[in-house]
């Protein structure tokens, strides 16, 4: 067994991608947003990671496979995949203000596994469009 970690992950074109922040950030919006997109569910709210090969992989628990929870509406079924590995982390900001215009590259330990970590606000409209962008990158520079 893993270890259980409060975020929200999916996957953009094979890069699976692991959404952080507190209660309240918008982990669930912003995959709901990225899902309209064409990324998939794995897992919403928690996952369990594992360290395995030097890369963090995650699965979705059995009880809360392919749903998310959509504010307002409810707890809802969607397409999910059960795992992925994970290549990018970001991390939600409460406060926008913060949110840093030309970042310096930074690094995350989850599960013993180092990933680079992004802070971003996940409110404008362009939030999925810049999660893509850094999935992007990463696919490019294997």
């Amino acid at each position: 067994m893993g270890e259980l970690v409060h975020a929200t992950c999916v996957t953009i074109g094979g890069i699976g991608v692991m959404l952080c922040g507190t209660s309240g950030t918008g982990k669930s919006d912003l995959a709901l947003r990225l899902i309209d997109r064409g990324a998939v569910l794995i897992g919403d709210d928690y996952v369990e990671a594992t360290a395995r090969d030097g890369a963090l992989h995650v699965a979705v628990p059995d009880r809360i496979a392919g749903l998310i929870e959509v504010r307002g509406i409810g707890i809802l079924s969607f397409p999910y995949q059960a795992a992925a590995t994970i290549g990018v982390v970001v991390e939600l900001l409460a406060d926008p203000n913060i949110e840093e215009r030309l970042p310096e590259a930074r690094q995350t330990v989850i599960a013993g596994v180092s990933l680079p970590i992004y802070r971003l606000n996940p409110r404008p409209a362009s939030a999925p469009i810049k999660v893509e962008l850094l999935a992007s990158r990463l696919k490019e520079c294997p």
